[in-house]
């Protein structure tokens, strides 16, 4: 049989099906696709394409819809991805460059990814193996009260309140932020015992109760920082078509909410030529089985992820589009 007819006579089932929710049938791919045989022709294809386990018949005499193999076989053979539109990508840029901070930010990118491919969209905050400190500040809220504040170079903020056991006044707490910096400016979150040492070893020893306070702030920030975190929008997209999902969405819905299957997932996750991953149906863990995860890595060396977790009847071209640009813009942020 022609392979290149094939592929269009399971593209054309794909997208017909994405579009409808409803069995395609030969006659209506020769009626809406200019394949260019009849429809006895496109019979026969759709016949070898079933027998390979492309397609199938969810009820006797109906048209066909594709399976997982079939979507796997139409997403591994997607040539190219298309850009965003113009106002798509206006539409990114304007939201993300308005945001102020990393957790705006991070609340920003996955609200307009839900709403750009009408999924759930997910995002990995950046991870810190690559980031260093880049500013710490102490400032006084009240006579036993002071806020410790950490900054790093992915744009991320922490912030802890310490109770003190002593008085002290914003210039001295200023001055302590001086000394804090002359030793953690650049360090990784994860090299901040030596650093912390010789802080202690520059400040005189009347402080030294106070810069221990201070110290120990800033050791339960950057490991704050350690632990993964994933910002989800857009999990009520997952409820407009539970007819998409074999089972109940429930197991699916209590699978995003507690993570740990779906950060397992992103993190074995890798990129392909076109700077994508895709899992679908099931390729993924448990209950996470019935839907189709596109991501795609940003930030430093890639780390992090972010992507869409949605049913196998996904228009894959347009989401793996989204997913790549806003991954890519973001990345451009961070580095910046």
């Amino acid at each position: 049989m022609d392979q290149p007819r094939r592929m269009k006579v399971l593209q054309a089932i794909v997208e017909d099906y994405v579009a409808s929710r409803e069995p395609v049938g030969s006659k209506a791919l020769v009626e809406r696709h200019n394949l260019g045989v009849s429809s006895a022709t496109v019979r026969n294809d759709m016949a070898e394409l079933e027998d390979e386990g492309l397609i199938a018949a969810p009820h006797t005499s109906s048209g066909r819809i594709p399976t997982d193999k079939g979507y796997r076989y139409f997403v591994d053979r997607i040539s190219e991805v298309r850009p965003l539109s113009i106002a798509e990508k206006r539409a990114v840029q304007r939201l993300l460059d308005n945001s102020d901070g990393i957790d705006d930010m991070m609340a920003a990118t996955v609200q307009v990814l839900s709403q750009l491919t009408r999924q759930v969209a997910v995002i990995q905050y950046p991870h810190m193996d690559s980031s260093v400190i880049r500013r710490v500040e102490f400032v006084l809220l009240s006579e036993d009260r002071m806020l410790a504040v950490l900054i790093l170079s992915t744009g991320r903020v922490d912030q802890r309140v310490v109770y003190l056991n002593e008085v002290v006044d914003q210039p001295t707490l200023d001055v302590l932020a001086q000394v804090f910096m002359k030793y953690l400016d650049n360090v990784s979150p994860y090299n901040l015992s030596q650093a912390l040492a010789d802080v202690h070893a520059a400040i005189p020893q009347e402080h030294q109760s106070l810069v221990r306070a201070l110290g120990n702030a800033v050791q339960l920030l950057a490991e704050a920082g350690h632990r993964d975190r994933i910002l989800l929008a857009g999990t009520a997209n997952l409820a407009r078509s539970p007819q998409d999902f074999s089972h109940s969405i429930g197991p699916i819905l209590e699978a995003l909410e507690e993570q740990v299957v779906l950060l397992k997932l992103l993190t074995e996750m890798e990129n392909d030529v076109h700077g994508l991953s895709v899992r679908i149906g099931d390729e993924n863990f448990g209950s996470l089985g019935d839907t189709s995860v596109v991501a795609a890595g940003y930030g430093p060396g890639d780390a992090a992820k972010i992507g869409v977790v949605g049913p196998t009847r996904m228009d894959y071209p347009s989401t793996m589009s989204a997913v790549r640009a806003i991954a890519r813009y973001l990345s451009r942020i961070l580095s910046s």
